[in-house]
């Protein structure tokens, strides 16, 4: 008797859990990521932070290409009155000048990526907190990005909620705003 009781008593802990677990519905939702960044206002004073530093990496560049364009033009024109050895020397230093330039170019790019990546990031920190106050306010199980260019989702049922707007809400934008032109594409979402 004792023995059949405590059976009853672990099959009731273990089959209960089970049961209400399986009486629960899931709830999935969806967001379309791409057009939340591009509609947070934060978006503009980092473009136009990232737009600054190109402009000012740029112009290094320009005075460099200028400062070898003037050497180049008057070693040209002087050429044939030099010495071999400072014909050579001046060879030596323009070729210098353009590995400078070339090397400017290279670190350049990726000093633009790190910079845009840097003004990016608590941008995307922002709106994957928003999702993750939206999903855990609302229940949801999962909330799937749908915008163009994340995993491709083929199809979502009637019954997947659109959370787009209440992350706009979560973030000040106008819940039913939408992208008018399109600024700079969104990284993919971190997950």
């Amino acid at each position: 008797m004792r023995n059949t009781l405590k059976a009853i008593i672990v099959c009731l802990i273990v089959v209960l859990p089970v049961s209400s677990f399986a009486q629960k519905t899931s709830k999935f939702g969806h967001v379309n990521y791409q057009e939340v960044f591009q509609l947070l206002p934060d978006m503009d004073s980092a473009q136009l932070k990232s737009q600054k530093y190109i402009k000012d990496l740029e112009g290094s560049l320009e005075t460099m290409q200028v400062e070898y364009n003037n050497k180049l033009q008057k070693y040209t024109e002087e050429k044939d009155k030099l010495s071999n050895l400072v014909k050579k020397d001046r060879e030596d230093e323009l070729v210098q000048m353009q590995q400078r330039i070339e090397a400017f170019k290279e670190n350049a790019q990726s000093d633009i990526r790190q910079k845009n990546d840097a003004l990016m990031q608590p941008i995307l920190e922002k709106i994957n907190k928003a999702i993750t106050e939206v999903g855990k306010d609302g229940g949801y199980i999962y909330i799937f990005d749908i915008s163009a260019g994340s995993t491709p989702i083929r199809y979502f049922s009637a019954e997947s909620q659109d959370v787009t707007d209440a992350v706009k809400q979560k973030l000040n934008i106008k819940p039913g705003a939408k992208v008018s032109a399109p600024k700079a594409a969104a990284p993919a979402a971190k997950r």
